[in-house]
């Protein structure tokens, strides 16, 4: 069988492509591109003759079978446009399929923005959790940050330059002017690492726009400000005790206090019931 390299490409300075990157480009017989405009000039950069073909969110319906057919004859390298494929690209449907047609995946790694804005952003890195761009509209984003604001570890989102400032008006109302990093234009010519608060980021953002692709890395709920579950059953057992307030009250209450979930504390106050 096949299979199918998974070859991630510089997201900015060319000098990040690794050597293997390069045989494997040279060495398989066809190279899927999410665009070919760009990836041809790097394939010329580096002396790759390799033919080109696109896969992208507007094709992959089509092309993903003409690209399992081509893994029946030969092997195939996947590229995206910067960074490792299949991260927030439509890789990851050909994967699927190359994976249930039996094929061997292959992946050969090298430049991603979230984890190098991570390792620089001076944030905990032992834990973390990567969710991918924030949502366009500010329901959406908002209710994605009310569902992840009591977790303990560091966040990570991407966003668009135009985003950015209510993107952080929304992180800053739902999670507290944390310690965050807001990476920019990562590995070229004018990149940039702003570090400190939410709201001091801001700032920066508010005076000079923000251009290039963006990686926020946000700090997670310090660990200090979550209740142990001893001392929150023990509130609990004194609040349901002395009465006046009803169970959906007290969890909305004690969620805001506690650093718990609504629904955590709400359970927790039934199997005392029970």
């Amino acid at each position: 069988m096949s299979d199918l390299y998974l070859v991630a490409t510089p997201i900015g300075n060319l000098e990040d492509m690794s050597f293997r990157a390069v045989r494997i480009l040279k060495e398989v017989t066809l190279v899927a591109a999410e665009d070919t405009r760009t990836s041809s000039k790097l394939l010329k950069h580096y002396q790759i003759n390799t033919p080109l073909t696109s896969y992208h969110d507007h094709n992959k319906a089509a092309k993903t079978e003409i690209l399992i057919n081509h893994l029946k004859v030969a092997d195939l390298a996947l590229i995206s446009d910067a960074g490792t494929p299949a991260i927030n690209d439509p890789g990851f449907t050909l994967v699927q399929a190359a994976l249930s047609a039996g094929h061997r995946i292959v992946p050969v790694p090298g430049p991603s923005a979230p984890i190098a804005a991570l390792s620089a952003s001076g944030l905990p890195t032992d834990n973390f959790l990567y969710l991918g761009y924030l949502p366009r509209k500010k329901k959406g984003r908002q209710d994605l940050l009310l569902f992840v604001k009591d977790f303990p570890w560091t966040l990570v989102f991407l966003e668009t330059p135009h985003r950015l400032l209510n993107a952080l008006d929304d992180c800053c109302s739902i999670l507290g002017d944390r310690q965050i990093a807001v990476a920019r234009e990562l590995t070229k010519l004018h990149e940039e690492i702003k570090r400190g608060t939410i709201n001091q980021v801001k700032d920066h953002y508010t005076e000079k726009e923000p251009k290039g692709e963006i990686t926020l890395i946000i700090a997670g709920k310090e660990k200090d400000q979550i209740w142990d579950q001893k001392h929150l059953l023990k509130i609990i057992k004194e609040e349901t005790g002395s009465g006046g307030i009803s169970p959906s009250q007290l969890a909305k209450r004690l969620a805001k206090e506690s650093g718990w979930s609504r629904k955590d504390i709400y359970d927790l106050m039934q199997e005392l019931h029970d």
